[in-house]
C-alpha cells in the first residue's frame, strides 16, 4: 500500500498505540494507575493525556469532536473504555490524514491553545508535532511498563512498522 506522509504516520501511530495498549493489558488496574512519579503520574494518566492531546488537535483540525480544556484531563477511568476511545481517535486521525494533500501542508492552521492564546502554524508542522507528541509519550509509557514489571515492552520504532510495508 502506498501512503502519503501524513497517512503513513497516522497508520504508524495506530499500530504503535495498539501494541502499547496490548502490553498494558499485562498489568492490573491498580498497577496501571500506580503513581510512578511520571509527568502524568501513572501509565493510565499518560495514556489519558495522549488521548486528550489528540482530541484537542483533531478538534482544531476538523472542527469536530470533543476537546478537553486541560491537558491532564482524565477522560476515562476504566482501561477498557480508554482503549476503545483510543481506537476511535486513531481511526479519526487515519481518516483525516488520508484526506490531506501535499499542497496543504504549508497552509496555516490558526487555533487557540489551552491557555487561550491565539497561535498559527503550518499544517505540516502541526501534524509532525501531533505524531512526535505521541511518540514522546509512548516512550514514557514504555519506561513505565518496564518499571511496573513488564519485562519486554514492545518495540514501537517506526522502522518496525515500516520495514514490512515499505
Amino acid at each position: 500500500m502506498l501512503y502519503s506522509h501524513p497517512s503513513r504516520m497516522a497508520a504508524y501511530n495506530t499500530w504503535a498505540n495498539a501494541r502499547l495498549y496490548d502490553a498494558a493489558t499485562a498489568l492490573n488496574d491498580f498497577e496501571r494507575k500506580r503513581d510512578v512519579k511520571a509527568y502524568f503520574t501513572s501509565l493510565h494518566g499518560t495514556l489519558n493525556h495522549m488521548l486528550t492531546a489528540d482530541r484537542i488537535w483533531l478538534k482544531r483540525l476538523t472542527g469536530e469532536g470533543d476537546a478537553p480544556d486541560r491537558l491532564d484531563a482524565t477522560l476515562f477511568d476504566q482501561f477498557s473504555d480508554l482503549r476503545e476511545a483510543r481506537e476511535v481517535e486513531d481511526k479519526r486521525l487515519m481518516d483525516y490524514a488520508a484526506e490531506v494533500r501535499a499542497d496543504q501542508l504549508e497552509d496555516t492552521l490558526e487555533y487557540v491553545n489551552t491557555r487561550g492564546e491565539a497561535k498559527a502554524l503550518p499544517l505540516g508542522v502541526v501534524l509532525t508535532h501531533l505524531y512526535n507528541h505521541q511518540t514522546h509519550h509512548r516512550g514514557q509509557a514504555t519506561h513505565i511498563l518496564r518499571q511496573l514489571g513488564v519485562a519486554e515492552p514492545p518495540s514501537l520504532d517506526l522502522l518496525y512498522f515500516a520495514l514490512p510495508t515499505a
